[in-house]
């Protein structure tokens, strides 16, 4: 145990703070950045002169090092907003095009980001070179965000496109400036060239040579590797998720630290002096940033070893605190949109925290075990305590088992990361290649059946507070749990720190022993028609003469749980799956075993033929369906209306997802409009006869619907599936439509869960959150 204290250079530690807040408002605040850029850069001037000043003035020279401080603080983000204050007149002009109302756009672009899977199909960043809306035209660079649902051969990272669809602008604070739907795949203009296409060519052979092994352990090579994630199930990423291992798929500070490592090694065993070794570990660290795409964690990662490298070429290489604040300055110096990304949030904050309060808690720790296990065990914790207030923002959970899965898979991730690289780069020797692919699962096998063990745990996560409230008190938590840990703390806070833990338990304690129990117990026993509060997606049951169906599963498999568990269903003798998006059928493992017939839409990718088989091995018979086919669900009777078998057949995907109807046994008249786009609905009215009790709005409420249709219904109550997301959902355009039809709206973003009974008084509508 160490007997001093130990002693870093805290100064930049403000100065990077004041920049980061500096670029988070003047991102949201662009319009205000001129005038704020000059404010700043006047403020810097102004100390600068008080510091020359400072030497005639003794007063004023005891103050020197603060002045100095505020000086450069002023300066940084006086350049930070200083590039906002650039930018905006461009950005404000791309914002201002006409877009609204679902007009179609046309741009053409550069593929900046990697092409990944999101719960609506494909979703990557973009810089255009021209966009083009209505009759106004527009040649710029502008960052965009493009969601397709098909994703071409040949796109990647560095190819160019062309996309027509319909835009609106991106939330305040976003890099992007516009948010892009492609109504049909993007077409590519030119493939990636160069470096670009080497490197997306290594990744994807790196995920054709994982698929020859067995899973799940398969589909995290690629992704320990170089952050490519798109062989990774849905189930073990959500599994990951639970176990807050989810970060090892993520490339940042640690992937960089070895790469990096290994060149250096490399260059001292062949006798280069330091400054060739830096610059090999400079050289290395490029190209890998290149070969897994400069995400915002692999930026600031890449920053931070750039300039650890120089701090060793300078004599300073313990540094560490100085090297983490330089790299953030000057990532966000070059990109100030950085300063509301969650993920460079908490790379930042988890590599602070490692070094900052990893080793007194670690001496802490020592006193009761031997100091490599203290170490491994005060490694998780000191991240898991300084990330927590920031995944409870975007999971409002907290992963009970989450330190003991990091100390757990700890060993095996750097394994992992360097045999798959080498798998990576020795692609063109195929038995070079699969052999490190071999040697990269067997840790990556482990590192996967310890998400699936600790998913399955009893009690694995507890529900939070969400958002800024929930945020604020978890961290109030994690700073009581650290005065707690770390050495001599002062006997007042220590005491008042577990005086928080001791009242923090017992209500938590508390609440957990009685709010399942009086949530449970609240809910009506006659209710006929449910939609889960699953987040950003769509899980309905469907309940006569004690049959229950599922109607979609939502996008994660512990959401859907608790619901189930909510409304006390153990069976479900009947589910639909509608489509194989994410956000409809992620939620799967919650109900293997637990299904007797499943019906569905078509299938499109081998993934969706993947599910089913899964479902089939645990017991469930499979139907696809089409229009007009029907069936029974105890005293109810249901019907299919969409996807139609004859005429125009629209592709697998949104668009031909299974709309349903159902009355009769106790369930009020239902249709279930799936994710149909405006185009899909005009088509579905005419077999649309008669208004309807209750209507599943289609896509979570977007604005590409079919008013006529709506009007059709003419629906007494609405069941929107909508959580926190960055597409407006639901909007306007289909909440005033709904307004004008008198229809009732629980969008279970604000009401929770929602249920529909029938009783004498007619239709009632239950709400798990009544405000």
């Amino acid at each position: 145990m160490s007997g001093h204290p130990r002693r870093r250079d805290l100064r930049l530690l403000p100065v990077a703070g004041i920049t980061w807040a500096a670029a988070f408002v003047a991102t949201r605040y662009p319009g205000l950045a001129a005038s704020g850029s000059a404010a700043l850069w006047a403020v810097a001037l102004a100390l600068v002169a008080v510091l020359f000043g400072a030497g005639r003035h003794r007063r004023i020279g005891r103050f020197a090092s603060v002045l100095t401080v505020a000086a450069v603080a002023a300066a940084f983000a006086a350049a930070t907003v200083s590039h906002v204050a650039v930018a905006h007149p461009e950005r404000d002009r791309a914002a201002r095009m006409p877009i609204s109302g679902g007009r179609s756009v046309v741009l053409e672009a550069a593929v900046t980001g990697k092409v990944e899977r999101s719960p609506t199909g494909w979703r990557f960043d973009a810089v255009t070179t021209r966009i083009d809306a209505a009759a106004e035209s527009l040649r710029a660079s502008i960052p965009v965000v493009v969601r397709a649902a098909e994703r071409p051969a040949a796109l990647d990272l560095g190819a160019t496109i062309r996309v027509t669809g319909s835009a609106f602008p991106a939330e305040p604070g976003e890099r992007a400036v516009l948010v892009v739907d492609a109504a049909t795949p993007p077409q590519l203009r030119a493939p990636p060239s160069g470096v670009l296409a080497a490197t997306a060519g290594l990744r994807s052979a790196l995920v054709a040579q994982s698929h020859t092994l067995p899973r799940p352990g398969a589909g995290l090579i690629a992704g320990l590797a170089v952050g490519e994630t798109s062989a990774v199930t849905d189930e073990l990423d959500a599994q990951m998720k639970t176990a807050s291992l989810s970060h090892l798929t993520a490339v940042s500070g640690a992937n960089c630290a070895l790469v990096v490592g290994i060149a250096f090694v490399t260059a001292a065993w062949l006798g280069l002096r330091r400054g060739w070794r830096v610059a090999a570990g400079l050289v290395v660290l490029v190209g890998f940033v290149l070969l897994v795409s400069p995400e915002p964690s692999v930026v600031r990662a890449a920053a931070m070893a750039a300039i650890a490298m120089l701090a060793v070429l300078l004599g300073r290489a313990g540094a560490g605190v100085s090297v983490l604040s330089l790299a953030i300055i000057a990532c966000i110096i070059a990109d100030p949109w950085l300063a509301g990304s969650l993920g460079f949030a908490l790379s930042a904050a988890a590599t602070g925290a490692l070094l900052l309060a990893a080793g007194p808690v670690g001496d802490t720790l020592a006193r009761f075990m031997p100091r490599p296990l203290a170490l491994a065990v005060a490694v998780p914790l000191a991240a898991q305590l300084a990330c927590t207030p920031l995944i409870v923002l975007i999971d409002p959970r907290l992963p009970v088992y989450a330190v003991l899965a990091n100390v757990l898979t700890a060993p095996a991730a750097p394994l992992a990361t360097v045999a798959g690289l080498a798998a990576c780069l020795f692609v063109g020797v195929p038995v070079l290649a699969s052999g490190f692919a071999a040697l990269a699962w067997l840790p990556c096998a482990w590192i996967a059946a310890t998400a699936g063990l600790v998913s399955v745990l009893p009690g694995n996560a507890v529900p939070w507070i969400p958002d800024l409230a929930g945020a604020a008190v978890a961290l109030a938590l994690s700073a009581a749990v650290l005065v707690v840990l770390i050495p001599r703390a002062p006997r007042l806070l220590a005491r008042f720190a577990v005086g928080v833990l001791a009242l923090t338990v017992g209500v938590g304690s508390g609440v957990i022993a009685l709010t399942g129990p009086i949530q449970r117990a609240a809910v009506p026993d006659d209710w006929a028609v449910a939609i889960c509060d699953v987040g950003q997606g769509d899980a309905v049951l469907l309940r006569s003469a004690e049959r229950t169906a599922l109607v979609d599963t939502g996008p994660e498999p512990e959401r859907l749980a608790a619901c189930l568990d909510l409304f006390g269903v153990d069976w479900l003798d009947l589910l639909v799956l509608t489509h194989f998006d994410l956000d409809h059928s992620g939620g799967v493992a919650a109900i293997r075993g637990r299904v007797g017939l499943v019906l569905h839409g078509p299938l499109g990718e081998p993934a969706d033929e993947a599910l089913l088989n899964d479902l089939v091995d645990a017991g469930a018979a499979t139907q696809a369906v089409s229009s007009g086919m029907s069936g029974v669900l105890g005293d109810a009777r249901w019907r299919v209306l969409w996807p139609r078998s004859s005429g125009v057949v629209f592709p697998p995907g949104n668009d031909a997802s299974v709309v349903l109807t159902i009355e009769g046994g106790g369930i009020p008249r239902s249709i279930l409009l799936g994710d149909l786009s405006e185009t899909p609905q005009v088509a579905l009215s005419p077999a649309v006869r008669g208004s309807f009790d209750i209507v599943k709005v289609a896509h979570h409420g977007s604005a590409d619907q079919a008013a006529a249709l709506y009007r059709r219904i003419g629906a007494r109550i609405a069941l929107i599936g909508v959580g926190e997301n960055d597409y407006g959902h639901p909007r306007s355009e289909i909440l005033d439509v709904l307004a004008t039809t008198g229809t009732s709206v629980a969008r279970t973003d604000r009401t929770g869960a929602a249920a529909v009974l029938a009783t004498e008084r007619g239709l009632e509508l239950w709400r798990q959150r009544p405000g």
